[in-house]
């Protein structure tokens, strides 16, 4: 019987996308320039709240922290990436492995709850216009912001004490760009059954619950606006929810599309390339939605832009 080189710190392959040496420059130039274009958006789009007081409120306080953590989620990959793309290699340390995972669940379930704490703010705003400057008073918003980091920073360290367990045997290779737990356990050559329903536990209560409750607003929000006798009061009311309703739209159902894909396809490589939507497409894309469907946002953005004109 032959013996198995089982370690707990193995060394760590990246595959990537793809291993067509005539994709790695395409590839290369396309995600450099739309890391770029995420991360220049989100920052422009902290830039225009914090500089325009008029932008000082619960609904833009909330979207500057999103592009806050935007940033960051497509940070704690993509750099790798372009990385091993353009030096042509995949591996990576067991400590940073478990690093860009704990980041990236981090901010993953930060964007989560950012996105649920916006849903709540526009329920308020529709549902009980008369005390919203009340409810989502200064505290509540600082203490919704602060509550959701700690739930993220546990959400994390879960993920990490985990991974952490894990025992391989010899080199893993992982068919994907990132350090991604569902492929890691698959790896793990130790009994996984208890840390995979655990995953299911961790994803159903800081996925699902969010979502149940992003739900719950919407349907409110919804009964409200048909109670609104006028067809303009009914636009107005449905117009301040359309930025955000997109963006929810956009992150559950890519993230909803890559499990869905990962399940009907069996090629995992095909299940990182549609990881790429979550991970670098929403956030890229979620500027482009505020600010091209915000009024308030385009007119703060203009005068922002011709300020630094003329400087």
């Amino acid at each position: 019987m032959e013996s198995q080189n089982i370690t707990q710190f193995p060394k760590l392959l990246l595959l990537g996308l793809s291993d067509d040496p005539d994709l790695q420059r395409p590839l290369f130039g396309t995600f450099l320039l739309m890391y770029t274009v995420t991360v220049c958006g989100n920052l422009l789009i902290i830039l225009t709240v914090s500089s325009s007081s008029h932008l000082h409120t619960p609904m833009y306080f909330f979207l500057s922290n999103l592009s806050l953590a935007d940033i960051g989620f497509t940070s704690t990959t993509v750099p790798k990436m372009l990385h091993d793309i353009y030096t042509k290699q995949k591996a990576i340390s067991y400590v940073e492995c478990l690093i860009q995972l704990t980041l990236f669940n981090f901010f993953g379930c930060m964007d989560n709850l950012l996105i649920t704490a916006m849903a709540y703010d526009r329920f308020v705003a529709i549902c009980h216009p008369l005390h919203y400057s009340v409810i989502m008073n200064p505290r509540l918003c600082g203490l919704l912001v602060l509550v959701s980091f700690f739930i993220s920073l546990l959400d994390s360290q879960l993920h990490y004490f985990m991974v952490s367990q894990f025992i391989f045997c010899g080199d893993v290779e992982i068919s994907s760009f990132f350090c991604d737990p569902p492929l890691l356990l698959n790896l793990a050559c130790s009994d996984t059954s208890s840390y995979s329903i655990l995953t299911y536990c961790i994803g159903g209560t800081f996925g699902g619950v969010p979502a149940l409750w992003i739900l719950f607003s919407y349907t409110r929000i919804v009964s409200s606006v048909l109670k609104v006798s006028s067809s303009g009061g009914k636009y107005k009311a449905f117009s301040t929810c359309a930025s955000h309703l997109s963006v929810v739209c956009l992150f559950y159902g890519t993230g909803l599309g890559v499990y869905i894909s990962s399940a009907v396809i069996s090629s995992q490589r095909s299940g990182a390339v549609a990881s790429v939507m979550y991970i670098l497409v929403t956030p890229m894309l979620n500027p482009f939605i505020y600010s091209l469907r915000n009024r308030d946002i385009k007119k703060a953005l203009k005068k922002l832009l011709s300020r630094t004109t003329y400087m």
